[in-house]
C-alpha cells in the first residue's frame, strides 16, 4: 500500500511537487492567475478560439436548445443530431470517409489503441508518444516494442524481430514535450512494407500546421498512407473532447470495440457546438494558423537572442527551453510570474534528470510586443533561477509574409480577408496548395534492414531489450522515457 504522506514529503524533497494554480476569467493571452494578471504562455488555446465570441455564443445556444448534458454512451441514447453534424464536418474538413467523437483525447487514444491490438501482436511505440497512447497499449494486453524517438533504424529492427506480428505502428504527429515532429513519411513506408497498420496522434498537429490546418499529416502529405488520425477539440479548436477520422469500416469497427467509447457519456452539446463553431473560423480564417506560426518563430527567434538553445519544430507553437534541475525549473517558473509570465515547467520523469525546463505554448492572439516582452522576462527569470545561458547573440529575423490584398478573381477564388494583430499589421486570408506528397518523401530513403543490415547499436537500451525481450511494456529501459 502507498504510503501517501511519505510520498507526498518526497516528491517535495525532490522538487516535483505539483500543485493547480486558479485562472480567473477565459483563455486569452491575458489571464488573471490566483488574482494576479499575467501573459499566458502554457495554454494549448492555440488559435485563441476558446474565448471567441462566435465560439462562445454557439455553445450557449446549444445550452438552451439541446441541453447541457448528452444524457448517454455514443451507443445508448448520447449520439444527438449535434454530434453528427460534426463528425460529417470534420470528416469533410481531414478529407477522410468517417469521423468518430470521443470524450477526449485520452480515450481516444486509449480506446483506438486498445481495440486495434491484442494479446500476441506487437505493437510500436515512440519512446515520447503521449501517456494517453502509453496507456492504451498496457489496455491492449499486446506486446510493446519502444522504438528510440524518431528512430526508424530501431523501430525497422523492431519490426524484423516481431516476425509478423506487427499489428500496428502509433505515434504523436507533433510531440507534446518539445513540439517537433514524428518522421511520417517514413513510418508510412514501414508501415505498408511490414503490412502494420499506422496510428497518429495529431492533437497539436490539427489546427497548427498542414494546409488550412488540418495538421501534421497532410503537412507531411501523408493522408493516405495513415489508418487512423486522432485529432483533439480541446486544443485549437478550443472547446473539448476529441475524434479520430478513419475510413468507414474502421470507424464502424471502433464504435462498437472502443471500450473509452462504449463505457462514456458522450461529449456535451455546448462542447461539440463550439467546436462547431471554431472549425468554421478555421476554415474561414485559414491565416489564423499562419499567424500562430509567425508568433511561434518570433518567440523563438527572441529567445535565441537571449541565449536560449529552442529545440524542436520550428513551425510548432509549443517551444521547450531546457534549464537544467528540477529545482532551477521551478524556481524559473516561479521567477517568471514574478515577471508577470506563466509557464508551466517540465519536470522529472516527463525530462531527464538534467534535462528540466519550461514548455511554452505560444497563441495566435498573442501580439508581437508581448511575446518580445517574455522573452526579455523569462531571461531575467531564469538567470535569476541560476540557469546557465550561452551568449546573447542576433536573432534572425523571420522572413516578413507578403501576400497581395484579394486573391485574383477566378472560377474557385473568393476576396481576402484582413484582419489586424494589434500591432498594426494587417493579415491576409488566402489559400494556398497542398504540398506534393512526392516533394516530400523524395528527402530521403529510410533504413532497410533487408539491404542494410542490422543497425548499429546506439545506446544500451538495445542491448537491454534484447536481453530482457524487447515487447515488455515493463521493461525499465523503456518505459520511463514515455512523455507524461
Amino acid at each position: 500500500m502507498i504510503e501517501i504522506e511519505a510520498r507526498l514529503d518526497e516528491l517535495e524533497q525532490l522538487g516535483l511537487s505539483r500543485r493547480m494554480r486558479l485562472v480567473s476569467g477565459p483563455q486569452g493571452p491575458r489571464v488573471v492567475l490566483d488574482g494576479k494578471p499575467v501573459l499566458l504562455l502554457c495554454s494549448n488555446n492555440y488559435l485563441g478560439l476558446a474565448d471567441h465570441p462566435a465560439v462562445r455564443e454557439a455553445a450557449a445556444d446549444a445550452a438552451m436548445r439541446w441541453g447541457v448534458g448528452a444524457g448517454g454512451s455514443r451507443l445508448v441514447s448520447g449520439t444527438m443530431t449535434i454530434h453528427r453534424r460534426l463528425e460529417e464536418r470534420l470528416a469533410a474538413f481531414q478529407r477522410r470517409q468517417a469521423a468518430l467523437l470521443f470524450g477526449s483525447g485520452y480515450l481516444a487514444n486509449v480506446g483506438v489503441v486498445s481495440s486495434l491490438a491484442r494479446a500476441g501482436d506487437v505493437v510500436f511505440s515512440d519512446e515520447l508518444n503521449h501517456a494517453a497512447v502509453v496507456d492504451g497499449c498496457r489496455l491492449s494486453r499486446a506486446d510493446v516494442f519502444i522504438y528510440e524517438h524518431g528512430d526508424v533504424e530501431h523501430l525497422e529492427w523492431g519490426l524484423r524481430e516481431a516476425e509478423g506480428r506487427g499489428a500496428l505502428i502509433v505515434t504523436d504527429g507533433v510531440f507534446a514535450r518539445d513540439g517537433d515532429l514524428a518522421p511520417l513519411p517514413e513510418l508510412v513506408e514501414l508501415a505498408e512494407r511490414w503490412d502494420v497498420r499506422l496510428v497518429v496522434d495529431d492533437s497539436h498537429g490539427v489546427g497548427t500546421l498542414g494546409s488550412g490546418g488540418r495538421g501534421a499529416v497532410a503537412e507531411a502529405g501523408c493522408e493516405d498512407g495513415v489508418d487512423v488520425v486522432i485529432g483533439s477539440l480541446g486544443k485549437a479548436l478550443g472547446s473539448y473532447g476529441a475524434y479520430v477520422v478513419c475510413d468507414q469500416p474502421m470507424a464502424r469497427y471502433l464504435a462498437t470495440s472502443a471500450r473509452s467509447l462504449i463505457h462514456s457519456t458522450a461529449p456535451s452539446p455546448p462542447a461539440v457546438a463550439g467546436a462547431l463553431a471554431a472549425l468554421t473560423l478555421l476554415e474561414q480564417q485559414p491565416r489564423r494558423v499562419e499567424k500562430l506560426q509567425a508568433n511561434a518563430a518570433l518567440l523563438r527567434s527572441e529567445l535565441a537572442a537571449a541565449g536560449f538553445d529552442v529545440p524542436g519544430s520550428g513551425h510548432s507553437p509549443i517551444v521547450p527551453l531546457a534549464l537544467g534541475d528540477a529545482a532551477t525549473a521551478l524556481r524559473s517558473c516561479e521567477r517568471a510570474l514574478e515577471r508577470g509570465v506563466f509557464a508551466q515547467p517540465l519536470l522529472p520523469p516527463q525530462v531527464p534528470l538534467d534535462g528540466a525546463g519550461l514548455r511554452l505554448a505560444v497563441m495566435a492572439s498573442h501580439s508581437k510586443s508581448e511575446l518580445r516582452d517574455a522573452a526579455r522576462a523569462l531571461a531575467q527569470a531564469a538567470r535569476a533561477a541560476g540557469a546557465v545561458q550561452s551568449e546573447p547573440r542576433r536573432a534572425p529575423q523571420p522572413a516578413p509574409i507578403r501576400e497581395p490584398a484579394a486573391v485574383a478573381p477566378g472560377p474557385r477564388a473568393r476576396h481576402a480577408e484582413l484582419w489586424d494583430d494589434g500591432e498594426g499589421e494587417l493579415w491576409v486570408e488566402q489559400r494556398r496548395p497542398v504540398i506534393a506528397a512526392e516533394a516530400v518523401q523524395a528527402s530521403g530513403r529510410p533504413f532497410d534492414a533487408e539491404l542494410d543490415g542490422p543497425p548499429a547499436p546506439r545506446a544500451s537500451r538495445r542491448a537491454a531489450q534484447t536481453a530482457q525481450g524487447i515487447f515488455d511494456v515493463e521493461a525499465p529501459a523503456s518505459v520511463v522515457e514515455h512523455a507524461a
